[in-house]
């Protein structure tokens, strides 16, 4: 009797699912997507994203930056980089979206701000059924994270966060071993608010060789007092504002001219959008904030100044 040849299994298993017949122990291996978000809750996309809507204008330059700005069909308001960004429909803001506007886009995956858009305000569309992928980058790293983590989960190939980490090693080889400067964060000033060390931000002030005075405040966001401000006596002081225009209201720190950095001319704007945005010009904003704090260091520390610039 002529031997048989065995199946292959493959060719079985394809066979099968082409009669409609399903073969217990034989599996197809389709282009599955299981990652864990920043929640720690495990996402599971049946193939890579298609269809992506995004609650954050972060998320939205995020997405554009690793190359799947094609997949992107749904985002919130002030999603404004790239200019490409701006022509995507609106679903609402990062703390006010509808979710029958975005289950009427036909998502296969929503990615969410953890801290911004809240488990809360997503639980619906979660319950509609929608892959939700939180996102939290609280380090520089972090962004790199999400960008290969999104590229996965949209089946883009990238290199977006390699050269991102390129440009921050580089900074950080230069700055991070600076002799310390106290820095303190203004992010608004009716109600005076900073960030503490977190967020983002004070990653960003480690980075080139800052140290956050308010550090160790208990929220991420906390608001805080002028009397704490000249208790800590920061020898530098940085404000974002809302745009590209340096707001009016970082000079009203002259009021108090025992401060060292109003003494010492360290009142410092760099735009929001490339310092407090979780992206890849976040490294913008960063090397605008490492260069103000070289500039505070030939004041108040003159001869590690020299020699660093020197060693350059």
């Amino acid at each position: 009797m002529k031997k048989l040849k065995p199946f292959p299994a493959l060719m079985l298993a394809s066979l099968c699912l082409s009669l409609g017949l399903w073969l217990p122990g034989v599996r197809v291996h389709a282009a599955e997507v299981v990652l864990q978000d920043d929640m720690q809750r495990t996402v599971r996309l049946p193939q890579p994203a298609k269809r992506v809507v995004v609650l954050a204008p972060h998320l939205a330059e995020m997405v554009f930056a690793i190359g799947a700005g094609d997949k992107l069909v749904g985002a919130v308001s002030y999603s404004d980089y790239p200019q490409a960004a701006q022509q995507v429909p609106r679903v609402g803001t990062y703390k006010n979206f509808s979710a029958e506007a975005i289950l009427r886009l036909r998502p296969d995956l929503v990615l969410a701000w953890q801290s911004g858009n809240g488990l809360q305000r997503v639980e619906p569309i979660i319950q509609l059924g929608i892959p939700v992928y939180f996102t939290e980058p609280r380090t520089l790293e972090d962004i790199a994270l999400n960008m290969q983590r999104i590229a996965e989960l949209t089946g883009v190939e990238e290199n977006a966060s390699q050269q991102f980490l390129q440009t921050l090693n580089q900074l950080r080889a230069n700055y991070a071993s600076q002799p310390p400067l106290s820095v303190f964060y203004q992010v608004w000033n009716q109600p005076l608010q900073t960030l503490n060390g977190e967020h983002l931000l004070s990653d960003v002030i480690t980075l080139c060789g800052g140290n956050n005075v308010f550090g160790d405040a208990n929220v991420l966001a906390p608001q805080v007092s002028v009397e704490s401000v000249l208790r800590l006596d920061p020898q530098v002081i940085v404000a974002s504002g809302m745009g590209e225009a340096r707001p009016e209201w970082l000079d009203e720190w002259r009021r108090w001219p025992s401060l060292q950095a109003v003494r010492n001319e360290q009142l410092k704007f760099i735009p929001p959008d490339i310092i407090q945005r979780h992206t890849p010009r976040v490294l913008q904003g960063a090397a605008q904030l490492c260069e103000h704090l070289q500039t505070a260091r030939g004041i108040y520390y003159p001869a590690a100044n020299a020699t660093a610039t020197a060693d350059k």
